[in-house]
């Protein structure tokens, strides 16, 4: 197979769905198929549309309308999967659910990330039979419950999460709730609370540990630290830091909202406005939930194994009604420019990145 993913590659933290591009990547690749992440190729078998926003509001490096143009002009016989993660009710925007849903046109399958927010876009007319859900899950040879700490009952019990973005949805009203907590009398004796990520001014986590942004194995090694997790998120359809959590063993407290239930039900309890109540009752039940952690059935592996049979059932499909066709003079002239966009935009984010990480490797040094 020759596939397309529209997505950048980001080495370090990054969020979610740059995690995703690279696990399936690396699955694609050691499968012996051939992954690029342009429209320079005028025999794919299939193109992954990522994220149809432009280049400056997200990580995509194609849209929906340049697809369009490749269908049309190169390779009217490529299958086109668009894969959704987003939503308006996420971070109180207005215009994502009607951009994704016209963008969703040029699609033979749409996959979702929850049925909660297939739901969203199904409600405002996208059609259902298109449409399936793949819930997500993150790289087992790195988040893994080897070497977990496991609570003794005496000890403090030891609290995480950890967010990419800063915005207020992420449940930083909860976090700081926890964060008086742990100087309560009630609770001083009994929690800590360790933070890792992108923190948000407008919350004061006073009596917090907190953690510049981790990924990869440093970000699991701190999280195997812990003994539970919390995650106060609202409208996420799926999110993959309660996943990589899971994974390393650790029973989750989880609020009821978005797509994080299908995730976290059976491994943890969920609160609403009783999240003190919900904490007592998690420590209590900790052994049982803990032995639950091990039967946690997602990951990038199981995901990935989804998205490659749908991708063998859709590129079957379009190679049984293949259409003959021969690419003209404006096809061969959109390569070429695809080829000189292409290499004008790496060069562009690749010097941003090495800008970035200059800055925050400044930040972490100087602490500004």
């Amino acid at each position: 197979m020759k596939i397309s993913i529209g997505s950048k590659i980001v080495q370090g933290p990054w969020g979610g769905g740059n995690l995703f591009a690279i696990n399936l990547s690396n699955y694609l690749t050691e499968k012996g198929h051939k992954v690029s992440y342009d429209l320079t190729d005028p025999e794919l078998d299939l193109i992954l549309l990522t994220d149809p926003r432009s280049r400056s509001e997200s990580s995509s490096t194609f849209n929906h309308k340049e697809i369009e143009k490749y269908k049309k002009f190169i390779n009217p016989n490529v299958a086109v999967v668009q894969r959704i993660n987003e939503c308006d009710e996420r971070k109180n925007t207005d215009n994502i659910n009607s951009f994704y849903l016209n963008a969703s046109s040029v699609a033979d399958h749409v996959v979702f990330v929850s049925t909660w927010l297939k739901n969203i876009y199904v409600d405002i007319g996208m059609e259902e039979k298109k449409t399936s859900v793949i819930l997500a899950g993150a790289n087992k040879q790195i988040f893994n419950n080897k070497n977990h700490s496991k609570w003794d009952g005496l000890e403090k019990i030891k609290i995480v999460t950890h967010h990419w973005s800063s915005h207020k949805n992420k449940g930083f009203d909860i976090y700081q709730i926890i964060d008086q907590m742990v100087s309560s009398e009630e609770w001083k004796d009994k929690i800590e609370f360790t933070y890792i990520g992108n923190l948000n001014d407008d919350y004061k986590l006073n009596n917090t540990n907190t953690v510049q942004p981790l990924a990869g194995l440093n970000l699991a090694n701190e999280l195997k630290k812990h003994h539970l997790y919390v995650t106060a998120s609202i409208n996420e359809p799926s999110g993959n830091h309660h996943i990589e959590a899971a994974q390393c063993g650790l029973p989750i407290l989880y609020t009821e909202s978005g797509g994080i239930p299908e995730y976290c039900d059976n491994f943890g309890i969920s609160f609403v406005t009783d999240f003190e109540d919900k904490l007592r009752t998690i420590i209590k039940d900790y052994d049982l939930f803990l032995k639950r952690m091990s039967t946690y059935p997602f990951s990038a592996d199981k995901m990935c194994d989804d998205f490659f049979h749908l991708f063998e059932k859709l590129i079957n499909e379009k190679n049984q009604n293949k259409i003959e066709f021969k690419i003209g003079p404006k096809g061969k002239f959109l390569i070429v420019r695809n080829k000189a966009s292409n290499k004008i935009k790496t060069n562009i984010f690749t010097n941003m990145q090495h800008t970035l990480g200059s800055y925050y490797r400044k930040y972490k040094r100087w602490k500004i």
